[in-house]
């Protein structure tokens, strides 16, 4: 299987692992850390796959990740019960259902349900 996993800049490895498994429901897939600092976590969600990188050198910073759903309403309600999303649910003209919101590091995560009605 072939796939692209988006890679995401962290400040705190313990504090995405809060914001993403404890808050967002994420699995662990893997987590390396030479000090308990820096180094990478894995997390899963269904299909959906990231790669969170502290402190992520020479990559660039804020990034955003495409998260494609089944339901963005159903994600939004789960969701934003827990973090603030940057804007509600909504219909977009191309034909989607979408909504964002942001990690503590400041990246955002764009919901996308593309079976949505246009």
């Amino acid at each position: 299987m072939e796939r692209a996993v988006p890679i995401l800049p962290v400040d705190d490895l313990a504090q995405a692992r809060r914001f993403y498994v404890d808050t967002l429901g994420f699995a662990v897939r893997f987590a390396w850390s030479p000090d308990g600092a820096a180094g990478l976590l894995g997390v899963q969600r269904g299909g959906l796959v990231l790669t969170l990188d502290c402190p992520m050198l020479g990559h660039g910073r804020h990034a955003c990740a495409a998260l494609e759903v089944d339901d963005a309403d159903r994600y939004h309600a789960e969701w934003s019960a827990r973090v603030s999303a940057i804007r509600p649910p909504r219909d977009e003209d191309w034909g989607a259902r979408t909504f964002d919101l942001q990690d503590p590091f400041g990246n955002t995560l764009f919901v996308i349900d593309p079976a949505a009605p246009a």
